[in-house]
């Protein structure tokens, strides 16, 4: 069940809420948690019921490690750590890594071991790290004895179940209690709002782009320089619309139940260098994986090489955990250098316009970015040489002589505009205003923290939730479901 479809929108949220309300109202707090729990199964059910096994026994696996680690001596518990790990990420690399390992041993030692082509249980990844993380600390002795329904909870959540934010337990388990005993207003004022702003990101934004995306990187054969920057631009805004969009109905949803989900964006394209952007976008997986992967492997304490060292190897673990394939593996290398070159920069005590820091920086993602989205190398080697304009340019006969350029090329009509029906000048009016939204409008958890009810608020809301309805009955899943 995805949060843009009727399903969950009309029947599954308002149902959910409403039984957890009067469970409360009568003080079953104990039978409205298992409620919840109930409810997340479900929820992640809908997708796939043959993967619901999966998710309960590591969910009861994980629990109870983690009981028996906060309890055990130093000693023993490092090797129930490593095994607690280990179990988590055998089950991760068999269902997200083995055909990706296994074709590669194929082709580098001409063998021919036969690949399984499994599906991708839905929040694999995302589930992973929630409970190796819950392990670690278990271990450290950083965990309470935390009742297994609430833990079910923690884990289960219908709202982060699927694609974050990745949520830590010392700040949501804690907020239970309250939870369950009050019906607060503001947060469900507050809740309704950055829902509906989600929902309009998904539905009438990110949804627009994904079709010149498509087209761009899947479906021409070959772009001209417009049409590669349209299709790679698209994809840079699909995936901030789709996945903050995302983010904000999942924050908007828990809130409903008095739940307060991490930020997990905070306007990315205005950052100002690379460092800048990573504590901006996907803010939960960087706290991730600097707490449990950068300062273990010894941060910046053992030297610079060391330090240079330990963020190429985040990076890398960063890509290849995004997807099974060489060029998200690419992508998360790319990142780890410029990350690199960012630091030595700042050691050098160098500066720059803050502009000309903004637009290198965002090119600088926008191209990554491709590496990100093309199937095979020879999707992003073909969307590459159009910007860079290696494929020629070319406009539409009726817009080419505006300019008064030699070297453009007439045409009658753009492949992009062929293959989806859409004229280039539509394309270049809703880019411009994505641009207008990432770099000028205020971040949507403010616009929600600073939410003053009303009937301005009212009506704006009402607006988009109309909008985005009428849009719905183009339901694509969310990018992150993928990961």
């Amino acid at each position: 069940m995805i949060f843009n479809s009727y399903e969950f929108i009309f029947a599954f949220l308002p149902i959910t809420w409403i039984v957890f309300i009067l469970l409360n109202k009568l003080e079953l707090y104990r039978l409205s948690t298992i409620w919840l729990v109930v409810s997340s199964l479900f929820f992640y059910s809908w997708w796939n019921v043959a993967y619901l096994p999966l998710i309960l026994i590591l969910m009861i696996f994980n629990y109870y490690l983690g009981s028996v680690l906060r309890k055990s001596n130093s000693g023993r518990a490092r090797y129930l750590l490593v095994f607690g790990v280990a179990v988590n990420l055998a089950v991760l690399c068999y269902f997200k890594y083995y055909d990706f390992f296994i074709s590669n041993i194929n082709l580098a030692f001409h063998t021919n071991f036969p690949l399984l082509h499994l599906t991708l249980p839905l929040a694999i990844s995302f589930f992973t790290f929630q409970k190796i993380a819950y392990l670690v600390d278990a271990y450290r002795k950083e965990t309470e004895e935390y009742d297994f329904w609430k833990y079910a909870l923690f884990v289960a959540f219908f709202p982060q179940l699927i694609a974050g934010p990745i949520v830590h337990h010392k700040e949501v388990i804690p907020q239970f209690a309250k939870a369950f005993k009050i019906l607060n207003f503001e947060n469900i004022s507050k809740g309704i709002f950055i829902f509906t702003i989600g929902l309009f990101k998904k539905a009438v934004i990110a949804d627009a782009f994904a079709a010149w995306a498509t087209a761009g990187f899947d479906t021409a054969g070959k772009l001209t320089f417009i049409e590669a920057w349209i299709a790679s631009l698209s994809y840079t805004f699909q995936l901030y619309f789709d996945f903050s969009g995302y983010t904000d109905m999942a924050i908007g949803a828990a809130l409903l139940f008095n739940i307060r989900l991490p930020i997990n964006f905070n306007s990315p394209y205005k950052a100002v260098n690379i460092l800048d952007f990573w504590k901006r976008w996907h803010m939960t997986l960087t706290r991730f994986l600097t707490k449990y992967l950068y300062i273990p492997l010894g941060g910046n304490r053992k030297g610079t090489v060391r330090t240079y060292v330990n963020v190429l190897i985040v990076f890398f673990l960063s890509g290849l955990w995004h997807g099974a394939g060489w060029t998200f593996i690419f992508w998360g290398t790319l990142h780890g250098f410029a990350s690199l070159a960012n630091r030595y920069w700042q050691q050098l005590g160098l500066r720059m316009n803050k502009y000309l820091s903004w637009f290198l920086t965002f090119q600088f993602v926008n191209v990554a970015w491709v590496f990100f989205r093309a199937k095979t190398w020879e999707d992003a080697i073909k969307v590459l040489k159009g910007m860079a304009g290696m494929n020629g340019f070319a406009l539409p006969e009726k817009y080419a002589g505006m300019f008064g350029v030699s070297h453009i090329t007439p045409v009658k009509e753009l492949v992009l505009s062929a293959i989806t029906g859409t004229s280039i000048i539509y394309m270049f009016v809703y880019l411009i205003i994505a641009f207008i939204i990432v770099l000028a409008c205020r971040n949507s958890v403010k616009l929600m923290d600073d939410l003053k009810p009303g009937w301005q608020m009212a009506f704006f809301a009402s607006a988009l939730f109309i909008l985005s309805i009428f849009n719905t009955t183009k339901v694509s899943e969310f990018l992150y479901f993928n990961f």
